[in-house]
């Protein structure tokens, strides 16, 4: 009987004590866990060179600048589309991953720096930002036994560069390029004004006469010439029976116009550019009859030539050596660049 007594007070005794116990080992592991968590949380922010998870999907919010819309998509996805916009599929596996790289660092500059769109980080206008294109659009412009190969090879060159983009002192680049520099880049200065990068140097690129980009010509009449420059210049006066009506006064270092005097006008060589719709301001002038603007090169010249990248590879050069040759001093990392709420890849 007293054993059973025992049992019995032996049994209360536990069922008191257990209950104490798991609580104190309860509020032990909530502190444990609550420090734990404040650690993590005081950590969430990722150190630079912190390689993401699958959970950080790094986004574009991508302006379409013909309907207004906003497309949010990956990375990588939005750069198949704009690589493939922007350099023909048919260009070299080396010249396309540097394609990519620049693609990548320019989206990069731009959301680091902050963006001048409205609730979006950059937009598909290639004269405001840089271009994109749908797969389907894409596919739709590719002739039909063509498609998949362009499409796997436009990918493999994002996807074996996924992540890399171009320094200059631990930031990002402001990344330009253009499609044939005529021979030789430009100074950023020397187009749009201001100071130069230092990392957008005007430098030497072979193999580019042999692209139909390389050269152009324009010719208008006389009346046509005057009148377009007018429009934005309404005073101007040509003597067309002159020694020289109309003359180049003075070059850049790249050999492209600085300034150039249309009878008592005088204006630069890239609002020439622009009044009379030439593919770069590197040209000279012949005038008879007409006028006729011979041209060489295509797009502004600064940074990265598309198809100097794509003469370079053919030469062996991978899509690195490439971008040290345009872009002078920088670095090619994996990085994270911090914006206001979260890091670029």
């Amino acid at each position: 009987m007293k054993k059973i007594i025992v049992y019995i007070l032996g049994f209360v005794l536990l069922c008191f004590l257990l209950p104490v116990i798991f609580t104190q080992k309860q509020q032990k592991m909530d502190v444990a866990t609550s420090t734990n968590n404040e650690n993590a949380i005081q950590n969430t922010e990722p150190e630079k060179n912190e390689e993401p998870t699958q959970t950080e999907n790094r986004t574009v919010k991508l302006l379409h600048a013909k309907t207004g819309e906003i497309e949010e998509l990956p990375m990588d996805e939005y750069l198949y589309g704009v690589v493939s916009a922007e350099m023909p599929a048919n260009y070299q596996e080396e010249a396309l991953k540097a394609q990519a790289i620049v693609a990548r660092t320019y989206t990069a500059y731009k959301m680091y720096k902050g963006s001048k769109h409205e609730n979006a980080d950059i937009c598909d206008d290639s004269t405001c930002c840089q271009a994109w294109i749908s797969k389907e659009d894409r596919f739709a412009k590719w002739n039909e036994e063509l498609r998949e190969e362009n499409w796997e090879k436009i990918n493999t060159a994002v996807n074996d560069t996924t992540g890399k983009i171009i320094t200059y002192n631990g930031e990002p680049i402001n990344a330009f390029f253009h499609s044939n520099s005529g021979g030789t880049t430009e100074t950023v200065a020397n187009v749009w004004g201001g100071s130069n990068y230092p990392y957008l140097q005007s430098v030497e690129t072979s193999g580019e006469d042999g692209y139909t980009q390389y050269s152009s010509t324009v010719t208008l009449t006389k009346e046509e010439t005057l009148a377009k420059i007018r429009e934005k210049y309404p005073e101007t006066v040509i003597d067309w029976n002159v020694e020289n009506p109309v003359s180049i006064t003075e070059y850049t270092e790249s050999g492209r116009v600085k300034t150039i005097q249309f009878g008592n006008t005088s204006i630069s060589g890239v609002e020439a550019r622009t009044i009379f719709g030439l593919k770069s301001a590197k040209f000279n002038i012949e005038i008879g009859e007409s006028v006729t603007f011979n041209v060489v090169g295509y797009g502004h010249g600064v940074g990265l030539s598309q198809t100097g990248a794509d003469s370079m590879a053919k030469t062996g050069a991978s899509a690195e050596q490439i971008i040290n040759h345009y872009y002078t001093g920088v670095k090619i990392e994996n990085i994270w660049i911090k914006t206001k709420n979260w890091y670029i890849i």
